[in-house]
């Protein structure tokens, strides 16, 4: 019998009860840390790929009436283009990608883009409050519903999300890889 077993059994505790208890409590650290990878690199994949498309002016276009309204952002388009603005995100947005890519080699890094995520969010956040028509009435409803704007916006509560634990998890890292 193993130390478990016995222990369980001097607890009163049916050995295979035990058993499923310890597959399952092995099961739930394995989907922890696949969970945390797919956040990681979904929101480095998710940052990367955006970030590249800001150099298109396809995309420059698009963000121009979230940027144009933000009150955080817009006096941009008073110093540069409309592309150098969309360009100048999409460098930001790489930038913090790749950090969130280092967790392997340098969770400090991984801390920092992280870090980055936050900030990109909270301002995409906001653009739900400074953008025309980002949230609609809907007759019967009473409460506004995201517009097509909104509705683009509104997942970035979630990638806000993954960045907070990413931050987190990436701080955790670095401090005990510092002992």
């Amino acid at each position: 019998m193993t130390a478990m077993t016995t222990a369980a059994r001097d607890a009163g505790v049916a050995p295979r009860a035990t058993e499923r208890w310890v597959d399952a409590a092995r099961a739930g650290a394995g989907l922890e840390v696949a969970g945390g990878a797919i956040l990681r690199y979904g929101l480095a994949a998710i940052l990367l790929y955006f970030g590249l498309f800001k150099f298109s002016p396809v995309e420059a276009e698009a963000i121009r009436p979230l940027v144009a309204n933000s009150p955080l952002m817009g006096w941009m388009y008073a110093v540069l283009s409309v592309q150098a603005v969309s360009t100048l995100i999409g460098i930001g947005e790489i930038v913090v990608a790749v950090l969130l890519l280092a967790r392997p080699w340098s969770p400090r890094a991984s801390a920092a883009g992280g870090a980055g995520a936050i900030v990109i969010f909270l301002t995409t956040l906001s653009f739900l409050a400074t953008t025309p028509g980002a949230w609609a009435s809907v007759p019967g409803w009473p409460i506004p519903m995201p517009g097509a704007a909104g509705a683009f916006l509104i997942k970035d509560l979630f990638l806000l999300g993954a960045a907070v634990w990413i931050t987190g998890e990436s701080l955790r890292a670095a401090s005990i890889s510092r002992r």
